[in-house]
C-alpha cells in the first residue's frame, strides 16, 4: 500500500525524549510506515497523531513555515544537522532520501548556547541576542527616499543579498565541533556592512555583535562543518570578512574613544 504517488517504507525511530531543560533525557524507539512522498516534519506529524490516539505525549519539535526560509525547524538526524541532503532544511527534507528499513536517530540540536527546551525543541535565543547587540540600522533618514538615489555597487549587492539568505536556524552551530556561532554572525553582520545603508554603524555594530556571540558560543577553529551544514550554503568567506572588520573595529572604536 501507498499514499499518494510515493513508495511506502518502514523505518525504524530513535527518538530524543526528554521533559523539560532539567530533566535526564532518553531515546524511544519507534517503528513507523510511512510515504516516500511525506517530509520529515509530515512524517513526525503522523508519528505525534498514534501517540496521541494511543494517549502518550507527543514528541515536541519545532516548525512554521514548512517551505524552508523561516529558520524554525531543525533537528539532528543520524548525527546530521539537518539531515542527510545537502542545502535542504528539515522541512524541506522528504522521506525518499531513506530507504526501507533504515533506522534514523532524532535528536535535537547539541550545543550548550542551545540548551533543550523539551524532546526535539530547543532555546536558540542566544542567536536573537546577536542580533540585538547591533543587527539594525538606526540612521535617522527622515521620510523614505527613492531607493534608486543610493546607488549600490552590484558587487556588494550581491554578497549582501547571499549574506541575508541565512535564515536563522542554528545548523552551523549545531555542527560545529566548538558550538560556534561564526557563520551565523558574520552573515547577519555583512548583509549590513556591505550595503552603503550600514556603514554608519559598521565599526560599533561589528564589534557589538561579535562581543555577544562570544557569551553564549565557542570559538571558530576552522571545521567548515558549519558551512556544509547550512541550508543556505551560506560561504566561510563571510566570516573571514567579519574577523577583519571586527580588528579593524577594535582599533577604529578605541581611535574614537580616545578623541572623546
Amino acid at each position: 500500500m501507498s499514499e499518494g504517488h510515493g513508495e511506502t517504507i518502514n523505518v525504524t525511530l530513535k527518538v530524543w525524549r526528554q521533559d523539560g531543560p532539567d530533566a535526564t533525557g532518553r531515546f524511544e524507539v519507534h517503528h513507523q510506515a510511512i510515504s516516500t512522498d511525506a517530509s520529515f516534519l509530515e512524517m513526525l506529524d503522523v508519528l505525534n497523531e498514534q501517540l496521541n490516539e494511543a494517549g502518550l505525549e507527543p514528541v515536541a519539535f519545532e516548525s512554521d513555515c514548512r517551505e524552508g526560509i523561516c529558520g524554525t525547524c531543525g533537528v539532528m538526524i543520524n548525527g546530521r544537522a539537518h539531515g542527510p541532503q545537502r542545502a535542504t532544511a528539515t522541512c524541506q527534507l522528504h522521506m525518499r532520501e531513506f530507504r526501507d528499513g533504515d533506522e534514523i536517530v532524532i535528536e535535537p540540536f547539541r550545543a550548550a548556547g542551545f540548551p533543550v527546551v523539551r524532546d526535539l525543541a530547543v532555546d536558540r535565543s542566544p542567536l536573537d541576542r546577536i542580533i540585538e547587540a547591533g543587527g539594525f540600522i538606526s540612521v535617522n533618514t527622515g521620510a523614505a527616499a527613492e531607493a534608486n538615489l543610493t546607488p549600490v555597487p552590484k558587487e556588494a549587492a550581491d554578497q549582501a543579498f547571499d549574506a541575508a539568505a541565512c535564515i536563522g536556524c542554528g545548523a552551523c552551530v549545531a555542527a560545529c565541533p566548538n558550538s560556534a556561532a561564526q557563520l551565523f554572525t558574520s552573515a547577519k553582520v555583512g548583509h549590513l556592512g556591505l550595503l552603503p545603508q550600514g556603514q554608519a554603524e559598521r565599526w560599533s555594530r561589528t564589534e557589538s555583535m561579535v562581543e555577544a556571540m562570544e557569551e553564549f558560543f565557542g570559538s571558530c577553529t576552522n571545521h567548515g562543518e558549519c558551512s556544509e551544514a547550512c541550508p543556505k550554503e551560506i560561504s566561510l568567506d563571510f566570516i573571514a570578512l567579519m574577523n577583519r572588520d571586527y580588528m579593524k573595529a577594535k582599533i577604529r572604536n578605541r581611535s574614537l574613544a580616545g578623541q572623546h
